[in-house]
């Protein structure tokens, strides 16, 4: 199955960047480079990594001008992360690009590599709920309170691979078809963003 690949895949991603816990750690894909396994490898390690760069930055004693870079890198790591989703649906595209819509075809209302994209930090979530509930240093109400959260959390992720699933299944069968849209990140763009080509006039 598609989701059972994808989060064993997003745990691996997990379990190895845990092996050192350095956001400045270089990738170390175990996956050949143009498969399916190989981006989605790459899609949680930028999550992960994003994932504890938001951590850092919320320490209330960081150096404002460490914020400040670390919040371009964030921005930086957002942009790579709504790439690799591009290039998963791509992936997928090219892959179903054979299959003849139905008639009464319905276009869904994410692609799928949109729903993996929810799949991968929710693997996330996962694993740091899990470590809440194994912690020394915090009372029994703590840990009672985090194990409840994962069991939705896990719950959610029965949910919401079971839903990927049968979207796919629907696209193998021309159900449903895909229509992907490049995300216009506004912000990012020098000749979008009125902050950035507003100084150019200057």
């Amino acid at each position: 199955m598609f989701t059972e690949n994808a989060n064993r895949i997003f745990a691996r991603a997990i379990e190895d960047y845990h092996r050192w816990d350095d956001v400045d750690h270089a990738i170390d894909n175990p996956f050949e480079a143009g498969s399916l396994d190989h981006l989605l490898y790459r899609k949680n390690w930028i999550d992960t990594v994003q994932w504890h760069l938001e951590d850092i930055i919320r320490d209330p004693a960081i150096d404002p001008a460490e914020a400040l870079r670390i919040k371009r890198r964030i921005d930086r790591s957002n942009q790579e992360r709504t790439d690799m989703v591009e290039y998963i649906d791509s992936y997928l595209l090219d892959k179903y690009r054979g299959v003849n819509p139905l008639p009464d075809a319905r276009l869904n209302t994410e692609t799928p590599a949109w729903a993996v994209d929810r799949l991968s930090i929710l693997a996330l979530k996962i694993y740091h709920m899990a470590r809440e509930t194994e912690r020394a240093d915090v009372d029994d109400a703590h840990r009672a309170a985090c194990r409840k959260k994962l069991d939705v959390l896990l719950t959610q992720q029965t949910d919401l691979s079971r839903a990927i699933e049968e979207l796919i299944e629907d696209i193998e069968a021309g159900r449903k078809y895909m229509k992907t849209y490049k995300q216009m990140k506004m912000y990012n763009d020098p000749a979008l963003n009125p902050v950035l080509y507003g100084q150019k006039k200057q």
